[in-house]
């Protein structure tokens, strides 16, 4: 992608970054800004949440299911970027809070410009999402949908949340300012087993941009976190690059990976799952780290626009 074009994207993007609205909320103790947020729950007439099985995501359906009883719908979106390991997991989280749940299919494949995985490839996924969200709404006579983005999230190169913008879909975690370690504790607190859940992103997201998102290349990351998930490590993301799996494991976890005996073992089980190459990241896992490339010009324009 030409630099002009990277930019244009960035700076579009850090402009609709959705925004706390009340600075002193995120002053306020975590127990007080749950209390605040059950309250808001409490006051639409009906919710559909949108339900991954991450920790935020758990936790706001939680919270959505506490407020609303059966007038809050968790509904989790099945497409090739959603593994069957992710799909058991929200299957459990809904079974053990009897949450009112269902599964519901989405498209984003069929749509070239998802498929191309420029940096805004995010923003079509959730599109495609919140389009088939709100037409459930609509027929279903739902008020409102919402979603678990949280405060920490605004950090970060996020697309998604302009389709959100654009779709009106609320942002309740978010709007009383909970950060993703304040939820994780509510959510410990809550008995939720999600509360520790390592983070979690669509497959896709192992896929370097311009890397084009097709089903084999999203089976091949399956299968290779499928692996290492075999091999008892909780944190991890399989990166590939062409036929190479560029494997990075929470540092915690890294010095097990790099003995002898354990990267044989990666290397085995990841070339039977289909790459030809593996290789470990020394760098250890980093969320987003096929964002870096893209954060760091976004925060120097900001720096710039603002004189630090």
């Amino acid at each position: 992608m030409a630099k002009n074009a990277l930019c244009d994207i960035l700076t579009l993007d850090m402009k609709t970054f959705v925004q706390i609205g009340n600075g002193e909320q995120s002053a306020l103790p975590p127990e007080e800004k749950e209390e605040l947020l059950l309250s808001r729950l409490a006051g639409i007439p009906s919710l559909i949440v949108a339900l991954s099985g991450g920790a935020d995501s758990a936790y706001l359906a939680w919270a959505s299911n506490r407020a609303l009883g059966e007038r809050a719908l968790s509904v989790t979106a099945l497409s090739p970027s959603f593994s069957a390991y992710d799909r058991e997991m929200v299957e459990q989280f809904a079974k053990q809070l009897a949450l009112r749940h269902e599964f519901i299919e989405t498209h984003e494949m069929e749509n070239p410009a998802y498929r191309a995985n420029q940096p805004d490839r995010c923003y079509f996924c959730k599109d495609e999402l919140f389009s088939v969200l709100d037409k459930l709404a609509g027929s279903r006579g739902f008020a409102a949908i919402a979603y678990g983005v949280n405060a920490d999230d605004t950090l970060d190169f996020r697309p998604g949340h302009r389709a959100a913008t654009e779709h009106q879909v609320l942002a309740p975690l978010l709007d009383v300012g909970l950060a993703k370690s304040e939820i994780r504790r509510l959510s410990r607190r809550a008995s939720l087993p999600t509360w520790d859940r390592p983070a979690s992103a669509c497959l896709a997201s192992r896929l370097p941009y311009g890397s084009e998102v097709t089903r084999e290349r999203l089976a091949l990351v399956e299968g290779g976190e499928a692996a290492l998930r075999e091999l008892g490590f909780r944190q991890f993301r399989v990166r590939i690059h062409d036929n190479l799996a560029r494997v990075e494991i929470s540092p915690d976890e890294l010095p097990r990976a790099l003995s002898r005996e354990m990267a044989a073992a990666i290397a085995e089980r990841l070339k039977s799952a289909g790459f030809a190459y593996v290789t470990l990241d020394l760098e250890g896992y980093r969320q987003g780290s096929l964002n870096e490339a893209l954060v760091r010009p976004a925060r120097s324009l900001r720096k710039k626009a603002s004189g630090t």
